[in-house]
């Protein structure tokens, strides 16, 4: 039905038909692309680099500008789509997205590289949260909305782990730029479906816009995310610390602006929902842990089993194989009336024993390190899909859009804190491992020392052995983490249950 405001709402409990679902299909399209950005340049930057002879800073950007656009502007997005429509932001940013693709794919110098992967960033500030918005106006029945989210998660994990292995193969068949035109097709179809079979929905009584909050919300989020991604690879420098911390007075000054406003951003109230505060702090967890072992894994298939990065890329599509039915599952058993505190808490147990596995490993040991990304993933999409569900149907209709930006900033901040602690604590066991007569770059990284063992006997090894003592040191604070969440969860959610809206 449509109300006075325009916006067309779905009574609660209403069971979603043939519309809703085929709307749920054409979303996941431009989900899978945005998620897949992340990791889609993994194989196409040597391909760049030779074309358009980027300087070293220059490349970062190339690959960093993305996430960061991206992490900067979830909740400016998601606070934006509750204000205007979350449709009608969905399609600007799908168009946005799309263009920009065009623009990335043809880019004749960085600079205009730099630039488009910038506009993608924005593209999919917009589309991230109003996807799961409305995805919590389509499916107002408790039981089909989880199964809705399960999806929405499942592609969102797979994307990622997709991205790299997909430009892999364009940039072996094609050139560079077809890792950025494979997006066309879906915005295209998303363009002409979406205003057809997507609802529009906002709040009918947003208030202003405030502006303020945006500056703030970026200066809170974009000098934190800086300085977390770079303490794994350089250390604690004062300039990342410097970072941090200019970024958390700043997420000071933003929570006060949101507190006193007229009209927040964020809505303070969201915090008062029955488990919506919880779910946050648990997304953040959920996704330390899924970073913070991707920063080992990625390296340990690459550097400690010598595949080459195609060879790395495909092996670890393995561990995402279960992930398909892992979020079913765990909806499937909360519908069966299992507590919804007893199936997270499960998922945290499961992907503490992943990090449990990944700490056995040796410097050969393919198919255990794959078991354990596998049993970590499982639990962690558990996790995900079931605290995801219970923050939106937690959220009021009309703050659909700022619900799902607070869970996707606090999910990319979860992600630059995982690689960050469990990163300085591999790094860490690395140096103190390695030989002390091994040159200065081998005592930095790994690939360091493999970039100059030729010239040192037994370097090679003993760099590889002090990198996986490292991830062994890192799974074991990584399992005790998840093992305290696990508590956490059985004790926060304990007797949450959430009606329908």
């Amino acid at each position: 039905m449509t109300n006075p405001t325009g916006t067309t709402t779905t009574p609660a409990g209403t069971l979603a038909g043939r519309r809703e679902w085929t709307a749920l299909g054409v979303l996941m399209l431009p989900l899978l692309l945005v998620s897949m950005d992340v990791s889609v340049l993994y194989f196409a930057i040597p391909a760049i680099s030779a074309d358009l002879e980027p300087s070293g800073t220059q490349q970062l950007w190339i690959f960093d500008i993305y996430a960061f656009v991206l992490a900067g502007l979830l909740m400016t997005m998601g606070s934006l789509g509750d204000r205007i429509g979350r449709r009608k932001l969905l399609l600007i940013g799908a168009a946005a997205f799309g263009t920009a693709s065009v623009v990335a794919a043809y880019a004749d110098s960085a600079e205009t590289l730099i630039a488009a992967r910038a506009v993608l960033g924005v593209g999919g500030a917009t589309l991230m949260p109003s996807t799961m918005a409305l995805i919590r106006t389509m499916f107002t029945d408790a039981g089909q909305r989880a199964k809705a989210i399960g999806m929405w998660s499942g592609v969102m994990t797979a994307g990622i782990a997709l991205g790299s292995v997909m430009s892999g193969v364009l940039v072996q068949y094609f050139w560079w730029g077809s890792v950025f035109l494979v997006n066309l097709p879906a915005m295209a179809l998303l363009l002409v479906l979406g205003p057809f079979l997507l609802p529009e929905s906002r709040d009918p009584a947003p208030g202003r816009f405030d502006w303020l909050s945006v500056p703030l919300s970026m200066a809170a989020v974009l000098p934190v995310i800086y300085g977390l991604k770079e303490i794994p690879s350089e250390g604690w420098h004062a300039q990342y610390v410097v970072s941090i911390t200019v970024g958390l007075l700043f997420a000071a000054a933003f929570v006060h602006r949101q507190r006193t406003a007229a009209s927040p951003m964020i809505d303070p109230a969201l915090f008062r929902g029955h488990g919506f505060a919880p779910s946050v702090v648990l997304n953040l967890i959920g996704s330390f842990a899924m970073m913070g072992s991707a920063y080992f894994t990625t390296q340990y298939l690459q550097s400690v089993l010598d595949k080459s990065a195609m060879e790395a890329a495909l092996w670890a599509l393995l561990p995402s194989v279960p992930i398909g039915m892992t979020a079913p599952m765990a909806t499937a058993l909360v519908q069966r009336g299992v507590n919804r505190a007893h199936v997270v808490t499960a998922g945290f147990a499961i992907g503490a024993c992943g990090y449990g596995m990944l700490a056995l490993a040796g410097t050969d040991s393919l198919w255990l390190v794959l078991a354990a990304c596998g049993v970590l993933a499982s639990g962690i999409v558990m996790v995900i899909s079931q605290i995801t569900d219970l923050a939106l149907s937690s959220a009021p209709v009309e703050r659909a859009g700022s619900a799902s930006s607070l869970m996707e900033t606090g999910g990319e901040f979860g992600g630059a804190l995982g690689m960050a602690v469990l990163g300085s604590i591999g790094t860490a066991i690395y140096r103190h491992d390695i030989p002390a007569s091994a040159p200065d770059a081998a005592r930095e990284t790994l690939g360091g020392a493999l970039a100059v063992a030729d010239r040192v006997p037994g370097l090679a090894t003993a760099a590889r052995e002090a990198f996986t003592n490292g991830m062994q040191g890192a799974a074991i604070a990584g399992a005790v983490l998840l093992a305290g969440a696990a508590a956490l969860a059985a004790r926060a959610l304990r007797g949450i249950r959430v009606d329908d809206k």
